[in-house]
């Protein structure tokens, strides 16, 4: 059985959106990662940090998932880290209202010793010197490595990105990063460019307008599913990127065709996550759910044609 390992923030985050807001809840890149990848025969871990004030029963949630948690440091007197947001009402676009980095600031990640060894690592969105720190640690080379960036990283801390580019095999970001870390428009061009920076594999998320996975010169594309109601995109992206890795580290295959079926099942487990506040989806998902709607995804994308 492959192992899964996820470094990134286990977090708070308090949302509002045309349909509601929250107080603090349960949230994080590694949180959402980690349910997502949950749906999979694999072994997983996550690599964060909290404060003291994180409750037990989200703890607890993830152990429930069979997430190993004991890379996840708690800083005693220390507080988590916080995010709030206000979405409008289109969803696509977003304010961040509060970031509050606290123990996050000076995060030094441990990577389980029995992880040291981990077949596939899925580094989320975090500091590139942090993601890099993890690749250290390592005491081999993984099968797989998936990074997950941000514009805010290109903005202020490039040089560091692009030397964590350089080791990983696939890079997910949405397709405004993908414009700003290429300086091309045309997302082709743009994929060729970051590819020339040492990924493989390029996976351009494009929101409501599903997903493009790159590999030299050829093309997938995945189109998201049309739903009724999309409650709160928050940790869509990261739903997305745990059922990629996820997928693939239970597989153990990673072929740019094998690939292709990981961009649908992660397309499939974010169409779940926008659907009520936070993980609160995540949390009571069935995989009979999963694996009708991945019926619906199929029937979406299949039809026959005379060439």
């Amino acid at each position: 059985m492959n192992k899964l390992l996820i470094v990134g923030t286990v977090a708070f985050d308090a949302i509002e959106t045309p349909f509601g807001k929250t107080d603090k809840i349960l949230g994080g890149a590694a949180t959402y990662i980690g349910l997502s990848a949950s749906f999979f025969n694999l072994q997983s871990a996550i690599v964060s940090v909290v404060g003291d004030d994180f409750p037990q029963e989200h703890l607890d949630l993830l152990t429930s998932k069979n997430i190993d948690i004991s890379g996840i440091e708690i800083v005693k007197g220390g507080k988590t880290f916080f995010w709030s947001g206000l979405y409008h009402n289109d969803l696509n676009s977003r304010d961040t209202l509060v970031t509050e980095l606290n123990v996050l600031a000076d995060f030094q990640p441990k990577v389980p010793q029995n992880y040291k060894d981990a077949d596939i690592v899925m580094l989320g969105n975090l500091h590139p010197l942090v993601q890099s720190s993890v690749l250290d640690q390592l005491e081999k080379k993984p099968k797989l490595v998936v990074l997950d960036t941000m514009n805010f990283w290109m903005d202020c801390a490039l040089p560091e990105l692009l030397e964590v580019i350089k080791r990983v095999d696939v890079i997910t970001i949405n397709d405004e990063e993908a414009r700003q870390l290429s300086g091309e428009y045309s997302l082709v061009k743009a994929a060729a460019k970051i590819q020339e920076l040492g990924p493989k594999y390029v996976v351009i998320k494009k929101g409501e307008h599903g997903a493009l996975l790159f590999h030299n010169r050829e093309v997938f594309f995945a189109p998201a599913l049309p739903l009724e109601d999309v409650f709160d995109p928050t940790g869509a992206g990261d739903t997305f990127a745990g059922g990629f890795s996820g997928f693939i580290a239970q597989s153990e295959n990673i072929s740019f065709n094998n690939m292709k079926n990981a961009i649908i099942y992660g397309s499939n487990l974010a169409s779940f996550c926008v659907e009520k506040f936070g993980t609160e989806r995540m949390e009571t998902l069935s995989k009979t759910e999963v694996a009708i709607r991945l019926q619906q995804f199929k029937s979406l994308t299949q039809f026959d044609i005379e060439i």
